[in-house]
């Protein structure tokens, strides 16, 4: 009979420990989940922010760059944050694409002087037909340096090259070596909604950089070129050359790590 008592208590404790434990995890609110999250847009207007206004604007708590049939672009613009060039971060936020839409998020990135409102960096690739959303395109550099699904190492191109761009095949580095794959293709895609809003996490630690889409890690990006990766920059949104098309922002919010 003692012993029955012995585990009735110890089974007490086992209760009231996973009681507790549910208890705690119930807690954490996404709000508590986000601590250190810092939101760098206020739904409101652009301030803080560096743009042409012929693109872009505030709709509905949203960033929007638009190209209308009136105003067709020569060079891809962006819309740049003035707050910072953060280095190890962890960027989160919503979009919607239109369906002919091409865009991206821009970090660790610099000017392109020659040209208004442009920026030359690592890009988050995002469009409508769903083709490239998720990989890890260096815009005005090595183009793409991981492609959906690919987690990769990057090296740099030979001494004997000194001119960046000559080491780029069919719009892809040639110093792009695929470690691992992170799942298909296009079942990937599939995680990605049309003609709706997706959310996009941006993970930069050290030479490692992760793209997420809806919770899903898309690439990865384990830069060794030290010739021309960078470890800091400025952020942004891209509105690419091309037909009519519009893209929208919201709930952006930054962590430094």
């Amino acid at each position: 009979m003692m012993m029955n008592i012995h585990k009735l208590k110890l089974a007490g404790i086992g209760l009231a420990a996973c009681l507790l434990a549910v208890f705690l995890g119930s807690s954490q609110t996404p709000e508590s989940q986000g601590k250190g999250f810092e939101s760098i847009f206020n739904g409101k207007n652009l301030e803080g922010w560096e743009f042409d206004p012929v693109y872009w604007s505030v709709k509905d708590g949203a960033i929007v760059g638009e190209i209308t049939p009136e105003t067709v672009l020569k060079a891809n613009t962006f819309i740049i944050w003035k707050g910072g060039e953060p280095a190890d971060f962890e960027l989160k936020l919503d979009y919607w694409i239109s369906e002919k839409g091409n865009s991206g998020v821009q970090y660790r990135s610099d000017r392109v002087a020659e040209v208004p409102f442009a920026l030359r960096g690592y890009q988050a690739d995002i469009d409508g037909a769903n083709r490239y959303t998720g990989q890890n395109y260096e815009e005005r550099k090595r183009t793409t340096l991981a492609y959906r699904g690919q987690k990769t190492q990057i090296t740099s191109q030979p001494d004997s090259i000194t001119e960046t761009r000559a080491f780029v095949e069919r719009n892809a580095w040639k110093g792009l070596n695929v470690v691992s794959e992170l799942g298909d293709r296009e079942e990937l895609g599939k995680m990605i909604k049309a003609n709706d809003w997706n959310a996009i996490r941006i993970v930069a630690k050290g030479n490692v950089l992760q793209h997420y889409v809806n919770g899903t890690l898309m690439s990865e990006v384990h830069d060794e070129d030290a010739k021309n990766r960078m470890t800091k920059g400025m952020m942004g949104f891209q509105v690419h050359v091309g037909p009519p098309m519009k893209v929208m922002f919201k709930n952006i919010e930054l962590k430094k790590l």
